[in-house]
């Protein structure tokens, strides 16, 4: 009976952890290039369980002078012994693509990913509302984290820029004033990676990547769209319909955890109980 609370028990566990997982989608419903969790449960060993004398040859009606009907014994069968989150997967499928007209939000179309400097380091992420800094001209995220180039170094836009346009393969290029048609000239080009293991980054927080040790960038295969964000892969009616599931799993193991108490209160009350 001790063993029945504490499979229960695990198993409140696990789905206490998957309504974390499933709460931080849809908190990140709406954050741009956002790529949503799934956790992954896995099983502990199962015990073989038997009941006693069994296999005691002085209760078998077939043994005869070390001779008996048959090689295999009588099982019971198995006990599990509880669940755990074994993984925090990440679904990496495309986001649905949001037109916004703003020129300096820009969109991933397949693998790749845009190259950001930390505090912490290089990280990456597929959120492309970038900003043009005030004070220094610097194109940045909306955290204030400045977008590399493929040098590694800050990209400055122009004062006299008066718009900007991104290649597919994240070529960054100005109108400047002066002239009619204003000049096109090409400033830089967007750091714009992908890694050959989809395991090698981690998701850090803020919409953040970090690579693991020993992960090497490569330029992208993915394309580069203008005017437009990648919107959450996560969608709101799934992640309901799977958190109400997944409440109505852990009530069951709650009931379980209810009725083991009950019997073991039985035991030690009742059962025991000297007349």
């Amino acid at each position: 009976m001790w063993r029945g609370l504490y499979t229960a028990a695990s198993g409140m566990i696990t789905e206490t952890k998957r309504t974390d997982t499933i709460a931080n989608n849809l908190a990140n419903a709406d954050t741009s290039g956002y790529k949503r969790d799934l956790a992954i449960s896995g099983e502990f060993e199962k015990m073989l369980i038997k009941r006693i004398n069994d296999y005691d040859e002085r209760y078998d009606i077939t043994a005869f002078k070390g001779f008996h009907v048959g090689d295999s014994r009588p099982r019971v069968g198995d006990l599990g012994m509880g669940s755990y989150i074994d993984e925090i997967a990440t679904d990496l499928g495309q986001g649905a693509m949001e037109t916004t007209g703003n020129q300096l939000d820009v969109a991933i179309s397949g693998n790749g990913y845009f190259a950001v400097q930390t505090p912490e380091g290089v990280r990456y992420t597929r959120d492309g509302a970038f900003f043009r800094s005030a004070a220094n001209g610097q194109l940045q995220t909306t955290l204030g984290q400045p977008v590399l180039n493929r040098q590694g170094r800050p990209i400055n836009i122009p004062q006299n820029a008066t718009s900007i346009s991104f290649g597919p393969k994240g070529e960054v290029f100005v109108h400047q004033a002066g002239g009619d048609p204003p000049p096109l000239a090409l400033i830089g080009q967007l750091q714009f990676v992908e890694f050959d293991d989809r395991r090698a980054l981690l998701k850090q927080g803020n919409n953040l990547w970090r690579p693991q040790e020993g992960a090497q960038p490569r330029p992208a295969t993915g394309t580069i769209e203008q005017g437009v964000l990648e919107r959450s892969n996560a969608n709101v009616v799934e992640e309901m319909v799977e958190l109400v599931n997944n409440y109505r799993i852990y009530e069951a193991g709650s009931k379980a955890v209810v009725s083991q108490d009950e019997l073991l209160d039985k035991a030690v009350n009742e059962v025991g109980r000297l007349s």
